[in-house]
């Protein structure tokens, strides 16, 4: 698309509009348009306070609450806070090398539709079908957690089995109702995490001043008497699975903004606040718990006790009554919450790989509600049979699969979102397109800062992941098993990628021809007064949006 073409398309607010568009002869993006709404439409069903209180409880589930005791366990107080460090940094650029793209192009297949439109078909095959598994997984994974958590109550008394399928009645019976339900639910739990966390930081500080009957005033003895850096490299490598398991992709974010009311202000907003979330409050807790429990305790996810989570731990060894209880009902329901976003962010992904014709297109369907109820039935049902196989094992050598699948599914796609912004930025320069240079366009901060790091990170995690898949631990040997567990995901994505071109011949886009146009979001008139009116207040006026939860 032209300079020229471009300012045909400009209205009376010197904002593109759509209507212009199809009015002069622009033959293309009418059919473009056409091809969007085949299947049926997504609702606009998250206002932009949802969007905003669930960006702040979003990823928060058993990977913080739990996780972190398995973190701990193998790797130490000073691998896991390196750890976690690194990846929650990798959290602003995976959202500000994202949003660029997104806001701009607010399509609920989000990253899989980019990789498709400017880089190669056969690289958003791959793509959607390690992000569809490993959210799938996590569904699984959850479920386990849920049943730990629920044990921390009623030990052995309830069959693991009965237990599983509670917790799957419970999340599936939302997508039988309409996306404003899911919306709320996700609002309501999403304030529950965000007190939770709060709880947490505040108890954990007052437990670790000598709070509690019997409590004491904890040191650094974690880090001083016991090894802060246990099992080395091996250590540090699985610490790093398990932190890209916690922080979570942050992909469920801008899959929002695919159904919210204004996309512009929702995702600008979420890009700036989520990265503060989860390097503050995660880095916080993170390092609180390093000095609560020692990495050695058998009661640690991993170790030969009763698992539970390290938070509830510290609370309990103080001697602290009720609160473990509270914060124990708390995280439940911030694991509910996490499967249902799974489901949810999984079968979008479903859904915009048939729409893209990338798999068959009988998975894109969307019903009058706004639901994709073809995805949603195939995810649902993988979801439950992957649940149930953790039966076999009892649950935790299926854990430990649907944890390793899951992280290395999420670094492998980042790689590709930092990719994919190359070839956006050049296809944009090929065209002289205005789509980061409109009135309102949102940039990502100090580009290529955000993506060239989000590569460097990307192919550290994928040494961290190789490492760990063949030594496991100091002194281990190597294992098969292991290995697959590791790098399944890994090889699903490059290896789907890799079959993917030799049978299908796809073509690289070519920046010059790649599609900018489908699914472009132009500004509303309600939307500039709106950005007009918010960019008028005050720099206060302005901070109070981020953190006010009304």
């Amino acid at each position: 698309m032209t300079m020229d073409t471009e300012k045909e398309m400009m209205t009376k607010t010197g904002h593109p509009s759509l209507e212009p568009v199809i009015s002069c002869a622009q033959g293309d993006v009418y059919e473009a348009k056409v091809r969007d709404e085949r299947n049926g439409e997504f609702k606009r069903s998250f206002s932009q306070r949802q969007v905003h209180i669930i960006s702040l409880g979003s990823n928060i589930g058993s990977g913080i609450f739990i996780g972190t005791g398995k973190a701990l366990h193998v790797g130490g107080p000073g691998n896991m806070l390196l750890a976690y460090l690194i990846v929650c940094s990798l959290v602003w650029a995976v959202l500000q090398t994202l949003s660029e793209m997104t806001i701009a192009f607010p399509t609920s297949g989000n990253f899989i539709d980019y990789a498709d439109r400017w880089v190669d078909p056969s690289l958003a095959f791959g793509a959607g079908l390690a992000e569809w598994l490993g959210w799938t997984a996590i569904v699984a994974a959850e479920a386990v957690f849920f049943t730990i958590l629920v044990k921390f109550w009623s030990g052995d008394h309830v069959p693991f089995a009965v237990l599983l399928t509670i917790f799957l009645i419970v999340v599936l019976v939302i997508f039988l109702l309409p996306n404003t339900v899911f919306a709320w639910f996700e609002y309501v739990t999403s304030l529950i995490k965000i007190f939770l966390f709060l709880i947490i930081i505040t108890a954990s500080i007052a437990v670790l001043c000598g709070a509690g009957p019997q409590g004491y005033v904890h040191d650094a003895s974690n880090y001083t008497v016991r090894a802060a850096f246990k099992n080395g490299f091996s250590g540090f490598a699985q610490c790093a699975m398990l932190a890209c398991w916690a922080v979570g992709d942050q992909i469920f974010i801008g899959v929002l903004a695919g159904e919210a009311q204004s996309p512009r202000m929702s995702m600008g907003h979420a890009t700036k606040l989520v990265p503060y979330r989860v390097i503050g409050m995660y880095m916080i807790s993170v390092t609180l718990v390093t000095f609560l429990v020692p990495s050695d305790s058998d009661k640690l996810l991993g170790g030969s006790g009763v698992t539970a989570s390290p938070f509830v731990l510290g609370l309990v060894d103080s001697g602290i009554k009720g609160l473990p209880d509270l914060l124990n009902a708390g995280m439940i329901c911030g694991v509910l919450a996490i499967a249902a976003e799974s489901i949810y962010l999984a079968s979008r992904m479903l859904r915009s790989m048939g729409h893209q014709k990338l798999i068959p297109e009988w998975f894109a369907q969307v019903d009058g509600k706004g639901r994709p109820r073809r995805a949603l039935l195939i995810t649902s049902l993988v979801a439950v049979v992957l649940t149930y196989m953790a039966c076999s094992s009892g649950g935790t050598v299926a854990l430990n699969w649907f944890i390793n699948i899951t992280s290395s599914s999420f670094f492998s796609n980042w790689l590709i979102v930092g990719f994919t912004s190359f070839r956006f930025n050049a296809a944009i320069k090929a065209q002289a397109s205005k789509v980061l240079s409109d009135p309102f366009a949102w940039k990502s901060s100090k580009w290529p800062m955000a993506p060239v790091w989000l590569l460097t990170g990307s192919i550290m995690l994928l040494a961290c992941c190789l490492f760990a898949a063949i030594l496991p631990s100091a002194g281990a040997s190597f294992s098969v098993a292991n290995f697959f567990s590791y790098m399944l995901g890994v090889i699903i994505i490059f290896g789907g990628t890799g079959v993917y071109k030799l049978v299908m011949r796809t073509k690289v886009r070519e920046p010059a021809k790649a599609d900018l146009l489908t699914g472009r979001h132009y500004l509303s008139e309600e939307e500039i007064v709106e950005l007009e009116t918010y960019y008028a207040l005050s720099k206060w006026a302005r901070f109070k949006t981020y953190v006010q939860l009304w």
